[in-house]
């Protein structure tokens, strides 16, 4: 791995993190996620789903992502948007 951990999170290092949580979260393989699928209707996530992986990425990234932004994560792209607005601001 090599990464510091104390510079900021690249947006590649934040894709590829959010897409392992995501992946845990749904049990599925990370390479098989379509970036752009439907987290509910194509992958089967539920509410509670959501707020494992809104909980995980705030864990994992030191971050507070606001609950409202759930409405706008429906997809791995858009999980992916969410945290790197929040991780660099």
């Amino acid at each position: 791995m090599g990464a510091s951990h104390s510079s900021m999170a690249s947006t590649t290092d934040i894709a590829v993190e959010v897409r392992k949580i995501v992946s845990e979260i749904l049990e599925t393989d990370p390479g098989t996620i379509n970036p752009d699928a439907q987290l509910v209707e194509d992958l089967g996530m539920d509410s509670m789903m959501a707020l494992e992986i809104l909980a995980a990425i705030e864990k994992h990234f030191k971050v507070k992502v606001p609950e409202e932004s759930l409405v706008k994560m429906t997809t791995l792209n858009q999980i992916i948007q969410v945290a790197q607005q929040y991780v660099k601001s």
